[in-house]
């Protein structure tokens, strides 16, 4: 289960951006809380200046009562270190109470956007995607990003602000003194630069590497019934194993240049302070220099060792939000192909009437000499009229069905309905007037009625019992709390029939205009699949619908076929008709024959194990022991 069988995939090359530039396009996300947060910022920077305040104060102390012995004056001027000291701490504690709602409501905000992008974005988008990569942008990124603007970014304004102040402070008390120091630390300058360089390119490695670890658990959880099926857990665990060892690398490699660059903000200050020291000893030897100057000299510098080694991390951290919001807006910036038009038609008495009008289909990706996968398909369904589509394996028939609904848009020729290009008319009622059940049955962590309808959420109760009757799902009452029931994620719990059978009921309860299957039955066994399609029988006389048919039987529910043949509607008639006049229909329905007997021979011999729910494999169980 490896992720490297699918690799990460980002949208085309874009001329690269400063970091200032990245974190700027945060700006909108930011702007409604940016007051709370600037004043944030004005706390810590108040709580800076008091730091440096007190060594100021100290000099005055030195210089003053200290020199002259008196003890008395002492007092007022403690008391005024521990005013200071009191001060220092009361706006630290401010900086982060006001920092840290508004910095939450911007990861909520961006979260909310970055989920709403994701469910407007065609399938298409998803198709290239990995789901680690963009769970790994709603999370961690933003998380980043949450840390960055609470905590990164204000002590980053702040700390640049303390050492501006701190060496002008040093350059009034000793231009000498100051300039040491400062010569002696540029160095750091162009270590940083040389960091930012490396640490960029690590640094964006680490988070897609991260999102790519992500895809590969995701796919294991979900795959777990095969992987322990085919006992191929160390197999996935091996591939995990050397992803994460990738990402520990980077990690470690990330940790390695950060550790060197604090390695150099450590020693070349303590450089300049040693020298510094034996300058200022010297000044003041010579009268040059008072002792409570020299005293408050070195107190200032050591206020600013911490904004000198913070360099380290907050260059760091402001790499890994700028790299976080790239990744953001890698995927707010991806074009929507599939929108609403501007001027929508509406249909106000849909009659259902449903056309492929030389449709043709290809993906984006898809090489020059590749044919299209829908290569000029022309097919009508009158008005509740019931079209099986028929055909062999990569014929088209599944990427026919996705057309109706815009789940994909036709790359040229019209699917029209009721007579208006679906490109026409508005998404939302375009898909309220088409309905889909699929052949992968996917079903939400929500209750049975949710599940049910989702497609029509102000259904009457009588809709909903209806829909579950004609989809023979009656079994949903018997679960612990009947329709109400919680079904986990992906309906896991239940069988493969009970969730194409809520998944029918959905597309039943919609109530639509036209109605498309593919392949909705193929998980049933063949006396619940009678059923369904007998009960299907009352819904398809007033509905028209579209049922691509792995089997005889669905065959039999149509009033005509529609036999697909690379990419092409290659005949349509009746069941009798395309029998007696199309060989490649002959050789289609007896391969659908042969694979249907098959099926009943196993479900025979099994005693219909793929269908059947918990309880039954129960009472199947005691009837094979006795």
């Amino acid at each position: 289960m490896s992720s490297s069988s699918l690799p990460h995939q980002s949208p085309p090359a874009a001329k690269p951006i400063g970091h200032l530039s990245a974190l700027g396009r945060l700006l909108p996300y930011i702007r409604p809380v940016l007051p709370r947060l600037l004043l944030g910022t004005f706390a810590a920077l108040l709580s800076a200046l008091l730091s440096l305040a007190t060594p100021m104060v100290m000099r005055l102390l030195v210089d003053g009562p200290l020199a002259a012995a008196d003890a008395a004056a002492v007092w007022p001027v403690a008391l005024l270190i521990l005013a200071l000291a009191l001060g220092e701490a009361f706006f630290v504690f401010m900086r982060r109470f006001l920092v840290t709602l508004p910095s939450t409501q911007v990861e909520a905000t961006m979260r909310s956007a970055l989920y709403r992008k994701l469910q407007a974005l065609p399938v298409a988008f998803h198709d290239r995607w990995q789901s680690g990569q963009l769970l790994s942008r709603a999370v961690q990124d933003l998380g980043m990003i949450r840390r960055f603007s609470a905590f990164g970014a204000p002590l980053l304004v702040v700390n640049a602000i303390t050492l501006v102040v701190g060496i002008v402070i040093l350059f009034v008390w000793s231009p000498l003194l100051a300039s040491v120091f400062v010569v002696l630390s540029a160095p750091i300058v162009f270590v940083a630069l040389r960091f930012e360089r490396r640490y960029f390119l690590v640094s964006r490695a680490a988070q897609d590497q991260a999102g790519d670890l992500a895809t590969t658990v995701e796919q294991s959880i979900h795959g777990i019934r095969v992987l322990k099926a085919f006992g191929r857990g160390r197999h996935a665990l091996e591939g995990f194993t050397s992803q994460a060892s990738t990402l520990r690398e980077t990690e470690i490699d990330k940790a390695r240049m950060d550790g060197h660059l604090w390695m150099w903000l450590t020693i070349v200050p303590y450089i300049s302070y040693a020298v510094c020291l034996f300058i200022g000893v010297g000044l003041a030897a010579d009268g040059q220099l008072s002792v409570g100057t020299l005293a408050a000299f070195f107190a200032i510098a050591m206020v600013l060792n911490w904004p000198i080694e913070s360099i380290g991390f907050l260059f760091a951290f402001l790499i890994d939000a700028s790299n976080a919001s790239r990744r953001f807006h890698e995927i707010i910036d991806s074009e929507n192909t599939i929108v609403d038009p501007a001027e929508p038609v509406s249909i106000a008495q849909p009659r259902g009437s449903l056309v492929f009008e030389d449709v043709h289909f290809r993906y984006q990706d898809a090489q020059p000499r590749e044919r299209d996968l829908v290569d000029g398909a022309t097919l009508a369904l009158e008005p509740g009229e019931t079209m099986a589509l028929i055909g062999i394996t990569g014929s088209g028939k599944t990427t026919l069905t996705a057309l109706p609904t815009r789940l994909y848009d036709v790359t040229g020729g019209r699917v029209l309905l009721d007579g208006v290009d679906v490109r026409d008319l508005s998404l939302t009622e375009l898909r309220t007037h088409v309905a889909m059940a699929f052949e992968d049955a996917t079903l939400f962590s929500a209750s049975v009625r949710d599940n049910v309808l989702m497609g029509a959420p102000d259904a009457s109760e009588a809709a909903l019992e209806r829909a579950l009757a004609i989809a023979q799902a009656g079994f949903a009452r018997d679960l612990p709390k009947g329709l109400d029931t919680e079904i986990g994620e992906e309906g896991l719990s239940l069988s493969g029939g009970q969730r194409q059978r809520l998944a029918l009921a959905r597309a039943v309860a919609a109530a639509p205009a036209v109605l498309v299957l593919d392949d909705p039955l193929s998980a049933l066994d063949v006396e619940t699949e009678a059923l369904v399609e007998e009960a299907l029988r009352s819904v398809l006389e007033t509905t028209t619908a579209l049922i691509v048919a792995h089997r005889p039987s669905t065959v039999q529910l149509a009033d005509r076929v529609a036999l697909m043949r690379d990419g092409r509607i290659d005949d349509v008639g009746t069941h009798s008709e395309l029998l007696a006049r199309n060989e490649h229909y002959r050789f289609v329905i007896t391969s659908l024959e042969e694979t249907e007997r098959d099926r009943q021979s196993i479900e025979t011999v099994t005693g219909s194990m793929a269908a059947i729910d918990l309880d039954d494999l129960n009472e199947t169980s005691e009837e094979v022991a006795r």
